[in-house]
């Protein structure tokens, strides 16, 4: 009995990695590591806005005011679009780390439920950023 040629897998070039179609689980796995760099470059970011919402009113007023007004030279749909981003970051690496904590405790996950799962990972950090994104912009 006649058998194909096993692929063979290479490594790509840089030039090819627009082109090259990664997976769901791919996908899922490399934003996980992206919003874990950008939750830790943003670090700075969220002590000021814990620290300036919690100090007084006074500092409470001037928190609320850089999402109204701005921030120095930084409008405020800036400072919004920050915080989403943080907000992106967050809900995907909790929802992807849930998806792992998954897999690690169950053992016996095919490849057909490793996709899934990494499909519903990215509707369901995105449908929730979508959600946050609206009550940040003021849409309710």
């Amino acid at each position: 009995m006649a058998t194909s040629p096993r692929p063979v897998y290479r490594n790509i070039h840089v030039a090819q990695i627009l082109a090259y179609r990664l997976p769901p689980a791919g996908i899922v796995s490399i934003l996980h590591r992206i919003s874990g760099a950008l939750m830790f470059l943003l670090l700075p970011f969220v002590v000021w806005l814990f620290d300036t919402s919690l100090t007084s009113e006074i500092s409470y007023e001037r928190f609320a005011a850089a999402f109204a007004v701005g921030l120095g030279p930084l409008p405020g749909w800036f400072v919004k679009l920050v915080a989403l981003a943080l907000i992106w970051a967050y809900l995907h690496h909790f929802v992807a780390g849930v998806r792992h904590l998954w897999m690690d405790a169950t053992h016996a996950v095919t490849k057909q439920q490793g996709q899934q799962s990494a499909i519903v990972t990215l509707a369901a950090s995105l449908v929730l950023t979508a959600a946050l994104g609206a009550k940040l912009f003021g849409l309710y």
